[in-house]
């Protein structure tokens, strides 16, 4: 009798203790929003005095967290998709971009985003621009730039697929051959033809800026972003019913040169053609959130938005001729390690955690969104990936007022900006690499360059970087100087990797 109520007092127990257990972490879609060359001031929600509307991107803003404060990794594009992916500073690596048909940047033991969602049992995919590399040599036949140096036919290793993508479709760069579409790891066209400009519709702004190289007959450039777009909108759809959680890393081919939009968007902003450009990609935003919405999918999907780094040097023209600057409130471009070259939108919508129109002036980077998911999903990352990743997810809760204290500014090799805090130091004698600056720093009042090896700000009180303190804290730059110097030898700047 004893034995008997003993087992069913330990049957009883064992019941009860069931709720106790910790539940298994939510597992919502992860949707990437990456455009390309895009400035802070280029967004309405950021600039509402500049003459770009992007109603889009503005409700996608007030519907989650807006962050003032957020970062890409370089100046130029390959290297902060490296660390977007990877949570790695791309420095700590390369500096470069991948050229037209160059190798891939990872390493094969180098942990990814979309491999660590693999192992969470999420459906990868990758749709746009890659610019990451690929393995173009295995499929070369003989040498040279022709459409028969290489075999078509053959599957092209250390794309996408070989990073941890389910999936891939786009032109891997649209200024950069081949001119066709892949999917997956294959040529969904056969390039017959080298690339002929006189062959396509008259660009509106700047230059092609395309490499010479392999093309399919009748490709056309101004059908990239709308084909794109449809290849996501369906995949959306797709994933309606599916049981698995999807991560779509969207990487947009715009508003990047050639600045080519299509028609319909002519005289849209009042900024010129790359405005209208702008125009579009919102517009083009508009309908992959729309398709999230109609599957009934959005209230279960993170969408982050943000961009590789600040604007190309049209800007300066473009500031001229229509008074819209598409780095405001910021010194710099594209290249530049002044804040406009890497200082960029970044929207947070995640229902449940975000709330809704929250404005966030905390420091972040995209290098941290690794972190924050690897927190979600309950993912131990090991010692050796993500080595510069925060995780937000305390403050993208409310429950936490600062990210990091301490951000790395680079594009090219021995030449680093270091922010901590308020003060930013510019370790080289200048942040500038885009051309044509001069002008614009005389209409808008800037002082001509002070000579001093370096440049030191304090961002609280002079966001526009114009007034050079370093000269009257020397202290507070050897104190920068130490902190990056301590930062890039160590590597690794993680708290969870601090001793």
């Amino acid at each position: 009798m004893i034995r008997t109520i003993a087992l069913a007092t330990l049957a009883w127990l064992s019941f009860v203790s069931l709720p106790l257990k910790a539940a298994e972490p939510a597992r919502p879609n992860i949707l990437i929003l990456y455009a390309d060359d895009l400035g802070y001031g280029d967004l309405s929600c950021y600039n509402p005095q500049g003459k770009i509307p992007t109603p889009n991107l503005d409700r996608l803003a007030a519907q989650g967290m807006r962050f003032t404060d957020g970062h890409s990794s370089s100046g130029i594009c390959t290297p902060s998709r490296y660390a977007l992916l990877t949570g790695r500073h791309h420095w700590r690596d390369f500096h470069g971009i991948v050229g037209a048909m160059g190798p891939s940047v990872f390493k094969p033991e180098r942990l990814t985003m979309p491999e660590m969602l693999k192992e969470k049992g999420y459906t990868t995919a990758c749709i746009g621009k890659w610019h990451l590399g690929w393995d173009w040599e295995s499929i070369r036949t003989k040498k040279g730039i022709g459409p028969d140096c290489f075999d078509w036919s053959q599957t092209i290793p250390d794309g996408p697929l070989a990073h941890g993508f389910d999936h891939y479709f786009g032109d891997t760069v649209i200024n950069f051959p081949p001119y066709a579409w892949i999917e997956d790891n294959q040529m969904a066209q056969i390039p017959d033809t080298l690339k002929d400009e006189k062959t396509w519709k008259k660009i509106k702004e700047g230059n092609w800026e395309c490499r010479p190289g392999p093309m399919v007959t009748g490709w056309n450039p101004y059908a990239v972003l709308p084909t794109l777009t449809e290849k996501g909108v369906a995949y959306l759809e797709s994933r309606k019913d599916e049981k698995e959680p999807f991560f779509l890393y969207f990487a947009f081919p715009c508003p990047h040169a050639p600045i080519i939009p299509n028609d319909e968007f002519d005289g849209q902003s009042g900024a010129g053609p790359f405005g209208d450009f702008v125009v579009e990609t919102d517009a083009m935003i508009g309908k992959l959130l729309a398709a999230l919405d109609k599957s009934g999918q959005a209230d279960n999907t993170i969408v982050v938005f943000t961009a590789d780094n600040g604007p190309e040097h049209y800007a300066y023209a473009r500031d001229e001729k229509f008074g819209h600057w598409s780095a405001e409130p910021f010194r710099g471009l594209k290249r530049d390690i002044y804040e406009g070259g890497h200082h960029v939108p970044f929207i947070i919508r995640w229902p449940g955690v975000t709330a809704p129109g929250k404005v966030s002036n905390a420091l972040v980077s995209q290098i941290d969104l690794m972190a924050t998911f690897a927190a979600s999903l309950g993912y131990e990352l090991p010692n050796d990936a993500a080595e510069d990743s925060h995780n937000m997810l305390s403050h993208l809760k409310g429950e936490a007022a600062q990210v990091r204290h301490t951000h790395v500014h680079n594009t090219y090799a021995n030449e680093y900006a270091i922010r901590d805090g308020d003060w930013l130091l510019i370790d080289a004698k200048t942040g500038y690499r885009s051309r044509g600056f001069k002008p614009w720093e005389a209409r808008h009042g800037y002082p001509g360059d002070d000579d001093q090896p370096v440049e030191l700000y304090d961002l609280a009180e002079d966001i526009g970087q114009r007034k050079n303190l370093a000269a009257e804290h020397p202290q507070k730059v050897k104190e920068l100087q130490a902190l990056l110097s301590k930062i890039r030898q160590q590597g690794h700047s993680a708290p969870r990797l601090e001793k």
